[in-house]
């Protein structure tokens, strides 16, 4: 049964020819797909390797295409491909480009409308060679559509009504090999074949590709069938297939031997790899040592076309010709690297690598980002960690740094430490390159949150790297650098600000000013000055090094530019300039978007300041609101509740929710942040206390003065003990707890406090900053009360001529402040 084709048709292999039987299971799978009406409960197509449940999947998506206007192919075999691949759905969904969102929103948009059956109800999916359920359980969509789902592993008939595939029935063997080798093998012949093969799909495959190809009586293959499965089992060699399949491998690949030798010296490379798709291009260089018979044949692309032409013919790899990619079964390569011999695995393994290396590109660029994952695929299956070779090892740095500049983050400490593990056991810890793998390796640790871990890595890298060649050695200055944000991530500004002032001027001596390496340490350097009240000092550095990177030729920076410009609006926001904060935030954002796509890292730290500026400007709070639930949800998805970025999207969405008025949900999300904060940072860190500052603006608001009052004397004990008294962050907690104080009945209290904190404020933030008038405007309202009416008086006229000159009468600051109410002040954590 055949028709037109679906609206959407991706990925999809094209039909087999030869395929056969299978017409109970196709029913049997089929009846179970049309029960389904909208709470769908996934099929599995369970079986082991080549029995044909790939197969069984394309056979149903080509003979009942007409029932479903969509027809999408996953391939499952690593969970990091899916995400992937579902996104790449986007466009036919009428949503933006992965390019837009990012891939895991462009993902979640694609379920999200698979689920609701917008463009499309008639929808199917086909998750091919998947491994555990619970690597598809966020990718399976709920819905009126179907889903097939192929698979090795028993387990899925735990959680899906499963089909299980057999290898094919006596009958169905001899129907595909009378398609297969048409009008060369008779009925008797097809059915000894076919005994000998144990009827299994891919080893008939591969004999009857053999047959054709060669025009070998069956007679002549099933003597030679003989003799390799009984010359296998008197080497007693284990394997988890049949012998009788090994030995109708091993007879193709002989007959390809004496067709084209250098083809099979292709497909043994080709076993080496993993069992993902291989770009083609990998193998249109020759790097310098490959081995003889591999390298002649790379030099010759007629030769090359051919071999891989002949692999495709004798069913030993598929070679797609869109895609532009070779892909040999996982099973085949189990058995070519079975039969190589132990002291020759090695030389082929070295090949492999040297290919993988010379196909990889200089930078780690966005640009190349396309590139590096293509190759991620191919790391552990061959067995990129065992080489001592520096090229090599310098790859596998390559490709941690592109899963950190990529926001990969878990996977990049995953291979990061992997690659340590064995690297240590032969390899000198003062290693330079053990040194860049342990720089890498601890900046995966900060990001995730691990800030003890860093700090312990850059601090012994340091030292070693100081040992080996002094203080002004390259990984050296790189370990200063870092250990400057591992104190940050300590709490510890001010001996932060210190190191990276004094590593400055190593930098400058050694690389020079304008050098790239030089500009990351300066915008660190502004991240300094801001934790530490300094925001002028903070947005001239930050400007600096943007300036640099937007000048900078020969490289990619816009990872760095994004960083650097995004300091700089919120460099601009803190010093009180909230205009020029989003419209520096809108481009910075955008920028972003388009250069990183939405769910990078950086970029939704962008947006976070964004939805930020917005609340503070007080002119487009729906897009703060819209913006922070989209950011937070995305960091939630991507790096879980507990991650240092996910709280600082939680605060910032619940400050936005508190300015609209939303008071349960802005307090129930900041009560839930509060207790959260100590894991990532540890108990005395100063964000600590300010959000704590946070919750205490909450309780007020909603009746709770007491236990604001008591939660705000703490958070103020902690912040000046911590960063003393006249700090941003103390100022604000101390501005928040006069006004406890004043609506307790305190007054008295409250006005020293007031006063106290406004002199402090004139001084470290400057008499016109927003939140030095603010102060001024409570502190007007509580002179007022306890009878110093001209001092009032003169204070509240001084301010709102000040707001006149800055934010304007129209801000909702100045509105509060005319009509002689407090203001609250709330905290935002910043990256460090």
């Amino acid at each position: 049964m055949t028709g037109p084709t679906p609206t959407v048709w991706g990925r999809v292999p094209g039909r087999n020819i030869n395929f056969t039987g299978r017409e109970e299971l196709l029913n049997r799978l089929r009846a179970g797909i049309s029960r389904q009406v909208t709470a769908v409960v996934p099929h599995a197509l369970q079986g082991y390797g080549g029995v044909g449940k790939t197969q069984m999947a394309v056979e149903y998506a080509h003979r009942f295409q007409s029932d479903y206007d969509l027809v999408w192919w996953i391939p499952a075999d690593q969970p990091s491909l899916v995400r992937p691949t579902l996104a790449a759905l986007a466009p036919h969904l009428g949503l933006p480009p992965v390019g837009a969102m990012g891939v895991e929103e462009a993902a979640g948009a694609v379920l999200d409308c698979l689920r609701r059956g917008e463009p499309y109800a008639r929808w199917l999916l086909i998750f091919d060679n998947a491994d555990q359920p619970e690597d598809l359980r966020d990718y399976v969509p709920q819905g009126d559509g179907h889903v097939i789902i192929t698979s090795r592993n028993p387990r899925w008939d735990s959680v899906a009504r499963t089909v299980a595939v057999e290898v094919f029935t006596r009958a169905e063997s001899v129907e595909f090999l009378g398609k297969r080798v048409p009008r060369a093998i008779s009925l008797e012949d097809a059915d000894r074949l076919a005994n000998e093969l144990g009827d299994l799909p891919l080893a008939l495959e591969q004999a009857g590709a053999l047959q054709a190809e060669t025009g070998m009586s069956v007679t002549e293959y099933l003597r030679l069938l003989n003799e390799r499965a009984s010359q296998l089992l008197a080497e007693g060699k284990p394997t988890e297939y049949q012998v009788s399949m090994t030995a109708a491998w091993k007879l193709s690949v002989d007959s390809l031997a004496d067709k084209l030798p250098e083809a099979v010296e292709l497909l043994r490379c080709c076993a080496f790899f993993g069992p993902e798709p291989i770009p083609r291009d990998v193998f249109a260089r020759v790097p310098e040592g490959i081995g003889e018979l591999l390298g002649g044949l790379l030099n010759d692309p007629i030769r090359l076309s051919r071999a891989l032409g002949e692999l495709g013919r004798y069913a030993l790899a598929r070679v797609e010709s869109q895609s532009r990619t070779i892909q040999v079964h996982r099973l085949i390569q189990k058995l070519l690297r079975d039969e190589v011999a132990p002291p020759l695995r090695p030389r082929i393994r070295d090949d492999v690598h040297r290919l993988l290396v010379e196909a990889t590109p200089m930078d780690v660029t966005p640009a190349a980002w396309p590139r590096y994952a293509e190759l991620l695929g191919h790391i552990v299956p061959a067995e990129v960690s065992e080489s001592q070779d520096p090229k090599v090892r310098d790859f596998a740095i390559k490709m941690v740094q592109y899963l950190y500049n990529s926001g990969d983050y878990s996977l990049g400490r995953r291979i990061a430490g992997m690659l340590l593990d064995r690297w240590v056991e032969d390899t000198p810890e003062g290693d330079p390159q053990i040194l860049r793998l342990r720089f890498h390796f601890a900046n995966l640790l900060r990001v995730l949150g691990d800030f003890g871990s860093a700090y312990d890595i850059d601090k012994i890298g340091l030292e070693h790297a100081e040992r080996i060649a002094g203080p002004e050695y390259e990984i050296a200055l790189r370990f200063r650098n870092t250990i400057g944000a591992d104190l940050r991530a300590k709490g510890d500004f001010r001996e932060a600000r210190e190191r990276d002032l004094t590593s400055l001027e190593l930098y400058e001596k050694v690389f020079g000013k304008n050098d790239f390496t030089t500009l990351q340490l300066v915008n660190n350097l502004a991240l300094d000055y801001g934790l530490n009240s300094d925001y002028q000092r903070a947005k001239e550095l930050h400007g600096r090094a943007y300036a640099g990177f937007t000048r900078i030729s020969g490289i990619d920076p816009s990872t760095s530019i994004l960083n650097a410009w995004n300091g700089l609006a919120r460099a601009a926001r803190l010093c009180g300039d909230y205009a020029e904060a989003c419209d520096s935030g809108e481009d910075v954002y955008a920028y972003g978007v388009n250069e990183l796509t939405a769910e990078h890292p950086w970029a939704m730290r962008a947006g976070t300041d964004l939805a930020i500026a917005y609340r503070r400007l007080g002119e487009n709070l729906d897009a703060a609101l819209e913006l922070s639930v989209d950011v937070h949800a995305k960091f939630v998805r991507l790096y879980g509740l507990n991650h240092p970025d996910t709280l600082a999207a939680a605060m910032c969405l619940s400050n936005v929710q508190r300015t609209m008025g939303e008071l349960t949900e802005a307090h129930d999300l900041a009560a839930d942040t509060v207790r959260r904060y100590p894991r990532a940072y540890g108990a005395e860190h100063p964000y600590n206390f300010g959000c704590m500052g946070n919750l205490a603006v909450l309780l007020r608001v909603r009746g709770d003065v007491v236990g604001a009052r008591e939660l705000n004397e703490r958070a103020l004990a902690g912040l000046r003990n911590v960063l003393g008294q006249d700090h941003h962050y103390a100022l604000t907690v101390a501005a928040n707890l006069a006004s406890d104080l004043a609506e307790l009945g305190e007054l008295e209290d409250a006005c020293r406090l007031g006063e106290g904190t406004l002199r402090r404020l004139r001084t470290t933030m400057g008499d016109r900053h927003p939140m030095t008038l603010a102060c001024a405007a409570n502190l007007s309202v509580d002179l007022e009360a306890v009878g110093r009416q001209d001092e009032a008086s003169k204070m509240h006229k001084e301010t709102m001529d000040a707001y006149v000159h800055t934010l304007g009468l129209e801000h909702r600051d100045a509105i509060v402040a005319a009509e002689r109410r407090h203001l609250d002040f709330d905290f935002d954590p910043p990256p460090i």
